[in-house]
């Protein structure tokens, strides 16, 4: 029903996001079958990262389902899925010292990361309201909710935009991490940075995909005026 020519602009950002996420999770099995010659679990490697990065008020958890591992800023926890929790696969370690790094960037105050969280309800709030509030000013000729919609759309998009350096960021410090408490060694350190590759490229594609997407509202809402 609201299919416009424009959606075509916004495929090959489709296209990638799902690639990355085949990436992501296909990286991600291939080297959980590589245990790592530390012998040390993911739990165990993030507990000791972040007491040496002096931030034993951190908490370790597991959390339930497939690749759901994050860090909670306002609880001051680092969450693992059951692979990354209890493997001690390159791949688990790679993951687990990622969301480390999270914790690392809350604790030194790095900036992208502060921004990010500061405008998450926000962003989140807009991203919601956003397409609906566009296509009923589409619908009913509004271009006051048009406008609204494609400036709500923006502030989510400048949340993809922020995510950037916080992902890539906290994937550098991870493989510093792991390097030099010599949990990784040798081509160990090569799966490592693979996996956390594939993940980065999952977050560039979806910050790809927003982008388009507001092209797409731009568009559309220029020609509605035309009409």
């Amino acid at each position: 029903m609201f299919f416009h020519w424009s959606e075509l602009l916004v495929l090959p950002a489709v296209l990638l996001a799902m690639y990355a996420q085949f990436k992501v999770k296909s990286t991600f099995h291939k080297y959980q079958n590589m245990p790592s010659l530390s012998g040390k679990t993911g739990a165990e490697v993030a507990r000791s990262l972040l007491n040496g990065s002096r931030l034993q008020n951190v908490l370790v958890e597991l959390s339930q389902g497939f690749m759901t591992d994050h860090y909670d800023p306002r609880a001051g926890v680092v969450r693992l899925s059951p692979e990354v929790y209890h493997g001690q696969s390159v791949a688990a370690l790679g993951v687990a010292a990622h969301e480390v790094g999270h914790a690392v960037q809350h604790g030194v105050a790095y900036v992208p990361l502060l921004a990010r969280n500061s405008i998450f309800p926000v962003a989140n709030i807009a991203s919601t309201l956003a397409m609906p509030m566009f296509i009923i000013g589409l619908l009913l000729k509004t271009p006051f909710l048009m406008a609204f919609g494609i400036i709500a759309f923006t502030g989510a998009v400048i949340f993809q935009l922020i995510t950037l350096p916080v992902e890539f960021n906290a994937s550098r410090r991870a493989l510093a991490l792991l390097s030099d408490n010599g949990y990784l060694i040798g081509s160990e350190k090569k799966a490592a940075k693979a996996v956390l590759g594939a993940a980065a490229l999952t977050y560039l594609a979806a910050t790809l995909v927003a982008f388009m997407e507001l092209v797409k509202l731009v568009i559309m809402m220029a020609e509605s005026r035309e009409e």
